[in-house]
C-alpha cells in the first residue's frame, strides 16, 4: 500500500474512534453526573468540555499520522497555552470568556433556570438564564427577548439572583 493510503485508513480509524469515544464519554459522564444530581446546565457544560478534550486528542493523533514534527506540535501547543494565559488577564479577549465559562461552571451560583438582574452603572436588565456556553450566557427577558451577556461580564459587574424555576429546584 502507498503511504498516503495508509494515512487515509488511519485517519478514518481515528475519526471513527473519535465519534465512538465521544458518544461513550457523553453517555457515561451524563449518567454519572445525573447520579450526583448536578444541574442540567452544568451537565451540559461538562459534556461540552469532554467534546473539546476528545476533539483535541483526535487532532493530536491526526497530526501524528500526517507527519507533523514534534517540534511543530509543541510550538502549536505552547501557542495555545500562551493564549490561554493571556485570557486570564485580558478582559476584552474572547479567551477571557472561555476562561470565565470554566470558572462559572465550577465555582459560581449562575445556572440555567435562574432569573438574574444585571446591575450596570448605565442600565439594568433582568432575565432567566436559558443557556451557558463557552462565550456567552443567554438571558430571556419577560418580553421574550434574548440577551447574550459575555461570560467575563459576570466577574466585572454586579448582579443579583432573583428567583429559580421550580423544576430546577427539584433536580
Amino acid at each position: 500500500m502507498q503511504m498516503s493510503k495508509i494515512q487515509i485508513v488511519e485517519t478514518l480509524i481515528i475519526i471513527g474512534l473519535y465519534i465512538i469515544s465521544y458518544f461513550i464519554f457523553k453517555l457515561v459522564v451524563n449518567n454519572f453526573l445525573k447520579k450526583t444530581k448536578l444541574e442540567r446546565g452544568r451537565r451540559k457544560m461538562a459534556i461540552r468540555s469532554i467534546q473539546l478534550f476528545t476533539t483535541i486528542t483526535a487532532i493530536i493523533f491526526l497530526t501524528g499520522i500526517w507527519g507533523f514534527k514534534q517540534s511543530e506540535i509543541a510550538l502549536f501547543a505552547s501557542t495555545i497555552l500562551t493564549a490561554l494565559g493571556i485570557a486570564f488577564f485580558a478582559q476584552w479577549s474572547l479567551l477571557s470568556n472561555i476562561t470565565s465559562s470554566i470558572l462559572i461552571f465550577f465555582n459560581h451560583p449562575l445556572k440555567i433556570g435562574v432569573t438574574i438582574k444585571v446591575l450596570h452603572k448605565d442600565y439594568h436588565y433582568e432575565g432567566e438564564v436559558t443557556d451557558l456556553n463557552y462565550f456567552f450566557v443567554s438571558l430571556k427577558t419577560k418580553d421574550n427577548e434574548i440577551i447574550t451577556v459575555p461570560n467575563s461580564h459576570f466577574f466585572s459587574q454586579s448582579y443579583s439572583i432573583c428567583e429559580q424555576k421550580e423544576t430546577q429546584k427539584q433536580n
